[in-house]
């Protein structure tokens, strides 16, 4: 198998991105490769702490690179020589067999759905983020791929994020909620109220109803629908929401006994580690006829290694041919 993965895209590139590729070598397999595409200048020397390393890994030169600042369409139209634009254009051309980037998130989705454009039968693509929480992980879609949504759209999500964990994450027949701000039927916006019915008629599906924000971290559901807008948000908030209670818990310990808060600081720190993000890797771009990997842009090698794992998963398990069959079990209307 052939993993391309974007050596210039995140805040740690591409020093982090190379060390993630180096010590991804013990998950691959006989004949596998990482192809890092960017500045060959900026890779190679990075790459020499591996004195072997042309033996799993390649370079693609790429000269230009997108920020993570930078307008994504635009970018993606200003910079076609871009490491970004090049894993999608080798992804399009069976070049690579999977993409990974922790760049810039908007620019690797309009690049990628531009080249590779949507499995048949799928409306909107969206991204699908695994959450660990106190109980079982949760999969949350869409987290900013699409911020106008259909009902249909949401519905095709539902499906996707299902089959996501069910085959890479390992929970059968999850349940679905769609997140609302209550859980009666009535609650919800028109968008909520229409998804809701297509969820609840839909034969084959563990639909559980309504949740709200706060089921995100209860035994509720496994798997959360929403509009791109809506989940990015919780996102960002569940990640500042734990930073902040590490930071606040130390404080008040230190002021109540230093020594005690010490102590504290090691478990927090174990505590913390079993819902990093790092472990996860990456969240798919659901729904792209190709595998497409997009990581957090504070990304650091062992992200990378965890998201190059997961790209493999996701290749070995035939998700996408899944998703296809699935898709055309149910007739969605057209969601354009």
């Amino acid at each position: 198998m052939r993993l391309g993965v974007d050596a210039m895209g995140g805040d740690f590139a591409p020093t982090e991105v190379v060390r993630g590729a180096i010590s991804a070598r013990d998950i691959l397999e006989e004949g596998d490769q990482i192809v890092l595409a960017g500045q060959r200048e900026a890779i190679e020397p990075l790459l020499n702490e591996c004195p072997d390393w042309r033996s799993f890994i390649r370079i693609a030169h790429s000269p230009e690179v997108v920020g993570m600042d930078d307008p994504p369409v635009e970018a993606v139209r200003a910079k076609p020589n871009s490491s970004i634009a090049l894993l999608a254009k080798m992804h399009k051309q069976k070049e690579v067999d999977a993409i990974i980037s922790a760049g810039n998130t908007g620019a690797c989705v309009a690049a990628w759905q531009m080249n590779l454009r949507r499995l048949a039968g799928v409306h909107r693509p969206g991204i699908a983020v695994i959450m660990p929480t106190f109980h079982n992980p949760i999969v949350l879609c869409d987290v900013g791929a699409n911020v106008d949504c259909r009902p249909q759209h949401l519905f095709q999500y539902a499906i996707m994020a299902s089959l996501y964990l069910e085959h890479v994450g390992g929970v059968k027949s999850p349940r679905i909620g769609l997140l609302s701000i209550g859980s009666e039927a009535a609650k919800g916006n028109a968008l909520v109220k229409k998804t809701r019915d297509l969820l609840k008629s839909a034969s084959g599906l563990k639909f559980v109803g309504n949740v709200e924000g706060r089921d995100l971290l209860r035994d509720v559901c496994d798997v959360i629908v929403c509009e791109g807008f809506v989940g990015n948000v919780c996102l960002k908030l569940m990640e500042g929401l734990a930073d902040g209670l590490f930071k606040g818990l130390t404080a008040q310990l230190g002021k109540a006994d230093p020594a005690v808060a010490s102590q504290a600081k090691a478990l927090f720190r174990s505590i913390l580690g079993r819902y990093d993000y790092s472990e996860v890797g990456g969240a798919p771009l659901l729904g792209v006829n190709g595998i497409c990997i997009i990581s957090h842009g504070s990304s650091k090698a062992r992200a990378i290694r965890s998201a190059i794992l997961k790209a493999r998963q996701f290749a070995t398990q035939g998700v996408n041919e899944l998703i296809t069959t699935h898709l055309g079990r149910y007739d969605t209307g057209n969601g354009e």
